[in-house]
């Protein structure tokens, strides 16, 4: 999937997805909520301008939210604000995805272990039909819904493991690597991230706690190697002069494996 056509020719308005307005909503809190999820799902592309009076106008807000969101996700490095030149979107930065990934792999491994422990029958219930429904996005090559599927996926563990909290946290700081993984799904195979979910639920309902702990790193770990592929395909997402190679990690992660 090509995915700069959907970028040309377009308005800001044709391109940015609105989202349903939450019931006492701040406008600030809902320019930041829709900006950002435009961003992760590169509805609105790394290095792309965009025009504070734009996104006011489409959003039917005044100027003075935006500005605040923009400030609020820029301190997130998802915009970048150049006084009186403008605001784009941040490129990717390899160096934050690698860490961010790394704390999401430390972290959810142990929640894989603990799974084990404490899902009960309607759990693995809820996330066999989880995996039922990524399933039907390979056959529609929906891999922006596959995304929120896999987010649920994995969320869910944490919420059966009573660390809801932790996955809030977790969650807030991955907006980089959530671009790396859309962008992952929407050129690369979904069958795979699909199948690697399924060898997980399988662990988990076997009680298996290394080979699911295992299986999540290696689900978990598997982004990087797919970066050196991504950055060369389009060298336009990502940060100019990131320190930090994806083959500089995968040969650290081979090093310690």
């Amino acid at each position: 999937m090509v995915i700069e056509a959907i970028f040309k020719g377009r308005e800001i308005g044709e391109m940015l997805e609105k989202l349903k307005r939450y019931k006492r909503e701040y406008n600030r809190e809902y320019v930041v909520r829709v900006l950002k999820h435009n961003i992760i799902n590169l509805y609105l592309k790394p290095g792309q301008l965009v025009s504070e009076n734009e996104i006011a106008e489409v959003l039917g807000v005044s100027r003075t939210p935006v500005r605040e969101a923009f400030i609020e996700l820029s301190r997130a490095s998802l915009v970048e604000i150049y006084p009186q030149k403008g605001t784009c979107i941040s490129p990717i930065d390899m160096n934050v995805v690698e860490e961010t990934r790394f704390m999401r792999c430390a972290v959810e491994k142990s929640i894989a272990k603990l799974c084990c422990d404490v899902l009960t029958d309607s759990d693995l219930a809820y996330l066999q039909e989880n995996i039922r429904q990524q399933e039907t996005c390979i056959a529609s090559k929906d891999y922006r819904t596959l995304l929120a599927l896999d987010d649920s996926f994995h969320e869910y563990m944490f919420r059966a493991c009573n660390k809801k909290m932790i996955y809030g946290i977790v969650k807030n700081a991955m907006a980089q690597f959530d671009r790396v993984r859309i962008l992952n799904l929407a050129e690369m195979n979904m069958e795979v991230s699909v199948n690697e979910h399924k060898e997980i639920f399988h662990a988990l309902k076997d009680r298996d706690k290394a080979k699911a702990e295992n299986l999540m790193e290696d689900h978990l770990t598997r982004v990087i190697f797919d970066m050196s592929y991504l950055k060369e395909k389009h060298p336009e997402y990502f940060k100019v002069g990131s320190t930090r190679t994806s083959s500089d990690v995968a040969q650290v992660y081979h090093e310690l494996f």
